[in-house]
């Protein structure tokens, strides 16, 4: 291996995300990758009390610019005191979600300007950016539905309009970057399981021969 990477995973809620973080961290280990695995919005103290503040549940209608704004205050902690330290020390880093969720979640489904996004973007994390993404893709009739029975934050009591545009966003960003490879997550776990693998080892060869994936 050559540099570190920065890895994330994106995708709408109940596309399995969770299970193929899982997944993949298993991959790196099993290449002895040494690697720090965290969320967005989160990954630190500050930024996880900023988490509970944007997913809350609340009667006050929230302001998009405001939420976008909150999602960029946890980031910049999160960059500034995890993801970069980590990636200077040369250890991996594999992230639940990044700026490709703002762009889908602010942009394209509340209606935020997408340049006021790319422009908050660059000035929080301009020289880190993912090395390399996987987004699963799946209707949000299949995504939601399997979450139906489990207590709902307040994005994941959106409408599906709402998720369709989301969705929209995060599959016309995978036609413009390279780093992102689409996977069907509509199918069974295990057929998605293998194409998640199979997506990972291939950057993970690609990055042996000091390629771009």
């Amino acid at each position: 291996m050559t540099h570190a990477c920065f890895i994330t995973l994106e995708g709408l809620e109940g596309v399995g995300k969770t299970t193929h973080l899982k997944s993949m961290r298993q991959v790196l280990t099993a290449a002895g990758v040494d690697f720090l695995a965290t969320r967005e919005p989160g990954g630190t103290p500050f930024a996880e009390e900023i988490r509970g503040l944007a997913l809350a549940r609340r009667d006050e209608a929230v302001d998009p610019v405001a939420e976008m704004l909150l999602i960029f205050a946890a980031r910049a902690q999160h960059v500034a005191t995890v993801i970069k330290p980590a990636l200077r020390t040369g250890r991996w880093v594999l992230c639940d979600r990044f700026t490709d969720s703002t762009f889908a979640y602010q942009s394209g489904g509340r209606g935020v300007d997408a340049t006021f996004v790319e422009r908050l973007a660059v000035e929080v994390h301009d020289d880190c950016w993912p090395d390399f993404t996987l987004y699963l893709d799946a209707p949000p009739e299949v995504a939601l539905g399997r979450i139906a029975a489990r207590p709902r934050d307040r994005f994941e009591r959106e409408t599906v309009a709402f998720f369709e545009r989301v969705r929209e966003t995060f599959r016309q960003r995978a036609k413009e970057h390279d780093r992102i490879v689409e996977i069907d997550a509509s199918g069974t776990q295990e057929s998605v399981g293998r194409a998640v693998e199979q997506a990972l080892h291939g950057f993970l060869d690609a990055h042996r021969r000091g390629q771009q994936p």
